[in-house]
């Protein structure tokens, strides 16, 4: 069986319904990630790997001998600032998920719609504009195929680990990983990011993880195994919750009881996710081989995850035990494990836990479809003249950490207006402004802000609105054009029809 899951890794290629599980490469991303260097990206880059050292020392090199690339580079770099963060790991995040949503070079397109991007992705959409020029002027390609033996190597090194990860894996869970048609699990391999940083993701039925290795063979676990097999999990681990929601949907008022705990919002709010990661979190406990395998190890690992807030951890690991002995595969015991789970006693027991006060971040970002689109669909509401609707797929955005938070603050915003209350509707907007590198939304936020305080009559703040929407939205005729209006005269609300 090991031959055969080794036959599933074919190196550089990509994933189809014979092989959903395979080790690539991207020069998509091998692109956006190179822009983030040679634009100040340097975290993790005294313990990189050395071929992260040359690649950046060929751009300098190119960008010296050009003076179109350093013009390209200049307005890329000042794109990049302008929509930096203040987390280096959220900004790596960020660029992972655009980088594997574009098309391939030179163009650097979205694959599809602007909704269908990864919520994350979208603040920085228009990154690929401004990439293009670079990648020509620079030379990005031909550096790329420079380094293809090495990527190619960094495939090899990966090869026999992550067979045997998913060969233990599925052999403990008594699965078949090659049965999931249409469904696609990509490890994704480069030099350029920070080796101590890992990115994972499901959008859809696509599962990917992208790895920077530590070239020291010394440091624990160089190679990010433990981060792959955790997505690895999620990817067995999600279709048998959605395939069997009624049974998880019974589960959700353990949601009640999870409120107080430092958990990341889509866990307090969405029952199947909160199940799967306590699910994986308890094989993982019971799987991992450390020096010391003592039962009370386990047992305190167990004790952690549920004082983080994953409180089923302590049931799936008890009844892992019992699946441990049966010859069933995990497919066909998981709606029995589901069935005796004692809702009535996990509250009690829930409840009565003392949170930690932050738990580990969860390393897969996990996006439905319709989660992609709330923003999208909360516009359409606007459109349709339903505040309250817009208002609350807003709100949702928020709290699950969805898309542009700027532009989840701006609709809040024009459903104030909507509804009539001026005071939410100056916060909502000046927040907008806060929180969003959109430039539209921003400079539509400052028109809306000098039209209330015109109403409010107060002229002078007023016009100092309008003017910042003009340098913000100099581009866009339509900011540019209601701008305009405001500063020539103060702005009227429309007569109500007779």
């Amino acid at each position: 069986m090991v031959a055969a899951v080794l036959g599933l890794l074919a190196p550089v290629c990509l994933a189809d319904n014979n092989n959903p599980i395979t080790l690539d490469t991207s020069e998509s991303l091998f692109a956006v990630l190179t822009a983030m260097n040679t634009c100040g990206y340097n975290v993790g880059l005294n313990v990189s790997d050395a071929q992260r050292l040359n690649i950046r020392a060929e751009v300098e090199k190119n960008l010296r001998n050009s003076q179109d690339a350093q013009t390209a580079m200049t307005a890329m770099c000042d794109w990049y600032s302008g929509h930096r963060g203040t987390d280096a790991a959220h900004d790596l995040s960020q660029y992972v998920s655009l980088a594997l949503y574009l098309q391939g070079p030179p163009h650097f397109l979205p694959r599809g719609k602007e909704d269908e991007l990864p919520p994350d992705a979208l603040p920085i959409s228009a990154f690929g504009t401004v990439l293009e020029p670079f990648y020509e002027k620079a030379g990005l390609h031909a550096i790329w195929e420079r380094h293809r033996a090495n990527y190619a190597a960094l495939v090899d090194r990966y090869h026999v680990p992550l067979a045997k990860m998913v060969f233990d894996t599925d052999i403990y869970l008594k699965l078949q990983s090659g049965g999931f048609l249409g469904r696609t699990f990509t490890v994704y391999l480069d030099f350029l990011g920070d080796p101590n940083d890992a990115n994972a993701r499901n959008y859809g039925a696509d599962y990917d993880v992208v790895v920077f290795p530590s070239p020291d063979p010394t440091v624990t676990d160089p190679l990010k195994m433990p981060q792959i097999r955790h997505a690895y999990l999620h990817y067995l681990l999600d279709p048998l919750a959605q395939k069997h929601f009624v049974a998880v949907k019974r589960i959700e008022p353990l949601l009640q009881s999870v409120k107080r705990a430092p958990l990341e919002e889509n866990f307090k709010t969405d029952i199947s996710l909160l199940v799967t990661e306590c699910l994986v979190r308890a094989i993982e406990i019971r799987t991992t081989k450390t020096k010391q395998t003592a039962e009370a190890m386990r047992q305190q690992a167990v004790d952690d995850a549920v004082k983080q807030g994953y409180v089923l951890t302590r049931y799936f690991y008890n009844a892992l035990l019992v699946f441990e002995k049966d010859p069933a595969g995990l497919r066909a015991a998981y709606p029995d494990i589901l069935e005796k789970i004692d809702l009535k006693a996990q509250e009690k027991a829930a409840n009565e836990v003392q949170y930690v006060r932050v738990s580990a971040p969860e390393l897969v970002q996990l996006s439905r479809m319709e989660d992609r689109k709330i923003l999208s669909t909360a516009d359409k509401r606007l459109a349709a003249g339903d505040a309250k609707g817009a208002q609350e797929l807003a709100q949702q955005a928020l709290d699950k950490k969805i898309g542009d938070p700027g532009r989840a603050q701006f609709i809040l915003a024009q459903a104030a207006v909507m509804s009539k209350n001026r005071e939410a509707a100056l916060d909502n907007f000046q927040k907008a402004i806060q929180q969003t590198k959109d430039p539209k939304i921003v400079a539509w936020s400052h028109v809306y802000i000098g039209r209330i305080l015109d109403m409010k009559e107060d002229r002078e703040a007023a016009l100092d609105q309008y003017r910042a929407a003009l340098t913000t939205g100099a581009e866009l005729p339509e900011v540019k054009a209601a701008a305009e209006r405001g500063l020539e005269q103060a702005y009227e609300p429309p007569a109500k029809p007779q």
